[in-house]
């Protein structure tokens, strides 16, 4: 009776079983809509306060995939933030950013612990952001990630590429998100409709 009970439990995502751990309350979802490019604390405003800790923030030469996704010349620096973020005091997200170096150097005089990334972009440059090329998969933390989220080593993590644009079009933020899977839900509102409705 109680296996069944705790099935029951498990179908309604009440309770996680995991191996070698036993069975445990399951820890509350936060949803991250999709549909509109907001940064976190714009998102999860109803759910409670988020923190950003800046880990590291250096000028960088970046890696070559990262220069070319950010349209850069070969030789130039960019400015890479490591941040973690929490929702309440749990840790939810570590995020890995890179800025072009005109739009990243203004944010070291920045607060970046009180507010998104975005905000302060759109405050630096004076212009609104525009779009974002955005790529979502499944990946295991590791030993770092692990650490820094209070996570099993291995644990299952949502990880985001976003390419974010200015409104003229410019790329200026390459961020490697990687969310906690047991805290945080992927959601948005998608329509059907001809190919060609889309097309600029």
């Amino acid at each position: 009776a109680i296996r069944e009970a705790l099935d029951l439990l498990r179908g309604e995502g009440l309770v996680e079983r995991c191996p070698g751990v036993g069975t445990t309350v399951a820890a509350e979802k936060y949803p991250h809509d999709l549909h509109r490019l907001l940064g976190l604390a714009e998102t999860l405003h109803e759910h409670g306060r988020v923190t950003n800790e800046v880990r590291t923030m250096s000028l960088i030469a970046p890696p070559a995939a990262v220069g070319r996704r950010l349209g850069l010349a070969a030789g130039e620096q960019v400015v890479y933030l490591e941040r973690l973020r929490s929702l309440n005091g749990l840790p939810l997200s570590l995020d890995l950013t890179y800025l072009v170096r005109d739009v990243g150097e203004p944010l070291f005089d920045a607060d970046l612990e009180g507010n998104d990334i975005f905000v302060l972009l759109e405050r630096v440059t004076g212009q609104p952001l525009g779009t974002a090329e955005l790529t979502m998969e499944a990946v295991n933390a590791d030993a770092h990630t692990a650490a820094v989220l209070d996570a099993p080593r291995g644990a299952a993590l949502l990880m985001i590429e976003r390419l974010t644009h200015l409104s003229d079009g410019r790329p200026v933020d390459l961020e490697y998100v990687r969310f906690r899977g047991d805290r945080l839900t992927m959601r948005g509102h998608l329509h059907r409709g001809r190919e060609e409705d889309t097309c600029p």
